[in-house]
């Protein structure tokens, strides 16, 4: 058995990453990243029906051939893109990835029309909300025990017209 560069601890070159729209092919692997990535996960079921409804706003991040990471958005009626949910997988966090998803996303949801994007996180999910902050977006609201196990999320929106391509 090889062992790959991220074993070792190695960067990989985001110029390597492929963000592309997801197939129902990526399933099982992001389906496994969700599932290290967050305490509570969505049952497959909402991968499948999200990817049939929003077809160019579910992508994929691909290296070398594999599924590493994803985001999941989508505009609402009134015209707010929403990200449902993003993540990484594990190995290769640090690497840029997450940005380059949420860019994308945030690209497509704007040329659909979106006025404002929105997101909730975890209040404890520091390293996320710096992201998000980065990006632009601002807590608007505490969101009291938005989560199953009770914990508490920020609401937290940019207007699609402060977006200036960061990542």
């Amino acid at each position: 058995m090889s062992v790959s560069t991220m074993e070792l601890g190695g960067r990989i070159p985001l110029s390597m990453v492929v963000i592309r729209p997801a197939k129902l092919f990526d399933m099982p692997d992001i389906v496994r990243i969700e599932r290290v990535s967050f305490r509570e996960q969505y049952p497959r079921g909402v991968f499948l029906v999200f990817l049939e409804n929003n077809p160019d706003t579910f992508l994929v991040a691909e290296y070398h051939g594999k599924v590493i990471g994803y985001v999941m958005a989508y505009l609402r009626p009134d015209l707010e893109g929403h990200i449902m949910s993003i993540a990484v997988d594990p190995a290769y966090r640090g690497n840029g990835i997450g940005s380059a998803l949420l860019s994308e996303a945030i690209e497509r949801l704007i040329k659909k029309g979106a006025r404002y994007i929105g997101l909730e996180v975890r209040v404890s999910n520091e390293k996320a909300i710096k992201l998000y902050e980065r990006f632009g977006f601002r807590r608007i609201k505490r969101i009291i025990g938005y989560y199953a196990d009770g914990e508490d999320a920020y609401y937290m929106l940019m207007p699609a017209d402060e977006w200036g391509g960061r990542n």
